[in-house]
């Protein structure tokens, strides 16, 4: 397989697996596209390599940028703007990890909370029922917060060495 061929699959695969995970299928391709290309790309680079509008592009490396996964960079004496994205897998999943957890867990931790203070007859069974699956959601919910916030303090050698070691 050529290399122009190997890039283009990564690059298809990990727009379905970001589609899988709940990221929006162009903005994993740019990213993919900026993570196998050695330099920093424009905009109309992006645009041209993917076959993706202006505006898409725009609003993609945007997303990715408030995401932390890429950065914009400026050249002295160009008014074009370049995307570079973080090569470094850990760092990257790490990010990923922080922003699905702000996102997406904090607001259901939050709301957990406050559906935990919910008042009631303890003999009716529509509110037991209620309380004892808002309880275990939020336990659980909170394990995987704490867990995420391990990994996210962790260096890659310990986690990993961490995680093996729970299936042995």
């Amino acid at each position: 397989m050529e290399l122009a061929e190997a890039k283009q699959k990564f690059i298809e695969a990990w727009g379905k697996l970001g589609s899988e995970w709940g990221i929006n299928r162009t903005m994993a391709q740019v990213h993919a596209l900026l993570l196998v290309s050695p330099d920093a790309l424009t905009t109309e680079q992006v645009m041209e390599r993917l076959q993706i509008s202006r505006g898409n592009a725009n609003m993609t490396l945007r997303d990715l940028i408030n995401w932390g996964l890429i950065e914009k960079q400026h050249r002295s004496g160009e008014r074009k703007e370049y995307f570079f994205a973080e090569k470094d897998v850990w760092t990257i999943a790490r990010q990923v990890a922080k922003e699905r957890k702000r996102r997406e867990l904090e607001p259901v931790l939050k709301l957990l909370n406050q559906l935990q203070e919910v008042e009631g007859n303890e003999q009716d069974p529509e509110y037991s029922t209620f309380k004892k699956s808002v309880t275990d959601i939020n336990k659980l919910a909170g394990n995987v917060d704490k867990t995420l916030e391990t990994m996210l303090k962790a260096e890659e050698n310990w986690f990993f060495g961490s995680i093996f070691k729970l299936f042995k």
